[in-house]
């Protein structure tokens, strides 16, 4: 029994072994680390031009909407959705007669005011007459009175009839300017009137086309001077289009105005055909977000070039190739240099300063290790079936390679793949081997 038990302990050892072996010698313990299988690439010189993606909705640079400012119901409707429109051009037409009433009485009025002011001014000139005469009435008087000529009484009374007239006077030229203000009022209520009569005939403020239409014949509108009515309709000047995009906050600060972007407009997609334009605008201010964690983004505004769809207009005749709301996603170029240095995207990685530094101490344990916060950008390279971790400052990217302004040279040969290899699992110094294809299957 005692024999059968050692036997049990001895085959629990020698697997252990076997185990600690073959995992010892897959980790470079002793004997030869396992090389791992990677894809190579090239460092080259090439051009790279750096583009910042995004997508949006066509849109008209002007676009005009158009409320009524005084409410009724529409009698006129002289024009359809898509209709070109020249400046001054009637479109709708509001039911004029409350409007042209109260115009009527405000003009009444007016002629019943001015008639008041033509009686106060005939009071006034009845009142300086009166004036003159008390005033020399009083002198006269007063004259008789300081020869002792009359009675103290007399003289009082001359007096009185001066004051009195003087009064008068000064009423009446009062009630004078008070009947001016009046006509002024009532003239003003005239031109109000008139003003909401002439509002009654909605004209076209802009030349373009009828982008949207929301009312029909005989319906009843709302609006008031005060604040924005029904919106009717909205002319939009198809000839001069824009892109609106949303850029997030890492990509806003490479745009400038006046790049050159690549359209793709759906529409257009199986044409196989793309169209040009330029930066406008930057929104200075970020998107309101939808909640906290949404990305932060900024609009960009960019201008169709007309040149680059003259085609599509002479030769197919299409008079406007774009419709308010068509979907595009852009291409905005906002760098580009030729003959750099250049390595694919996916060889570029980082480490951590203090890994490098880990890298270079691994056979000094007693080091005590640096706090380094920042990362390294790096690359591994291709030397001797090993791969060597060199630290390179990269510049403009795109979507397959990178720029490399120190580190590299053109002709080394980098590793790029697999993801996980390059960018996790690699060490300065590790075995490597090209990939097989057996092995290149499926996820990396």
């Amino acid at each position: 029994m005692k024999k059968n038990k050692n036997i049990i302990y001895l085959a629990i050892a020698v697997v252990v072994l076997i185990g600690i072996a073959l995992i010892g010698k897959k980790q470079g313990w002793f004997g030869n680390k396992e090389a791992t299988q990677v894809v190579f690439g090239m460092v080259k010189k090439g051009d790279i031009t750096e583009k910042v993606s995004a997508s949006g909705t066509i849109q008209p640079e002007v676009e005009v909407e158009i409320s009524p400012e005084v409410p009724g119901e529409i009698i006129e409707l002289n024009i359809e959705e898509g209709d070109s429109v020249i400046q001054g051009d009637l479109m709708v037409k509001i039911r004029p007669d409350n409007f042209i009433s109260a115009l009527e009485r405000a003009r009444a009025n007016l002629n019943q005011q001015q008639a008041n002011l033509a009686d106060s001014r005939a009071r006034l000139a009845r009142a300086e007459a009166q004036f003159k005469r008390s005033e020399l009435d009083f002198e006269r008087q007063k004259e008789l009175y300081d020869g002792q000529a009359i009675s103290v009484s007399d003289y009082e009374v001359a007096e009185a009839n001066y004051k009195i007239a003087q009064q008068d006077l000064e009423s009446a030229r009062q009630n004078v300017i008070a009947a001016e203000f009046i006509v002024k009022s009532a003239r003003a209520s005239v031109d109000e009137a008139a003003e909401n009569l002439r509002r009654t005939s909605i004209v076209a403020p802009m030349s373009g086309t009828v982008s949207q239409l929301n009312v029909e014949l005989g319906e009843r509108v709302v609006g008031t001077s005060q604040m924005a009515g029904t919106v009717m309709l909205r002319i939009a000047n198809l000839n001069q289009m824009e892109v609106r995009v949303d850029v997030n906050e890492n990509d806003i600060i490479r745009i400038n105005k006046g790049d050159t972007a690549i359209i793709d407009v759906d529409s257009y997609t199986r044409l196989e055909k793309t169209f040009k334009g330029i930066v406008t605008q930057i929104a200075s201010t970020a998107n309101n977000k939808i909640s906290d964690d949404a990305v932060t983004e900024f609009e960009v505004r960019i201008r169709i070039l007309n040149e680059s769809f003259r085609d599509l207009v002479e030769e197919n005749g299409i008079q406007n190739p774009f419709k308010p709301g068509m979907t595009a996603s852009v291409e905005i170029l906002t760098d580009k240099k030729e003959n750099i240095t250049v390595v694919p995207l996916a060889a570029v990685t980082t480490r951590s300063a203090e890994d490098l530094e880990n890298e270079s101490d691994e056979d000094q344990p007693d080091q005590p290790a640096r706090l380094i916060d920042d990362y390294k950008e790096v690359v591994f390279v291709h030397e001797a079936g090993t791969a060597k971790m060199v630290e390179v400052k990269t510049g403009i990217s795109d979507y397959e390679n990178i720029e490399v302004i120190s580190g590299l040279q053109a002709g080394q040969e980098v590793i790029t793949g697999p993801y996980t290899a390059v960018s996790k699992q690699l060490r300065d110094g590790d075995p490597v081997e090209p990939r097989s294809e057996k092995k290149g299957r499926g996820k990396d």
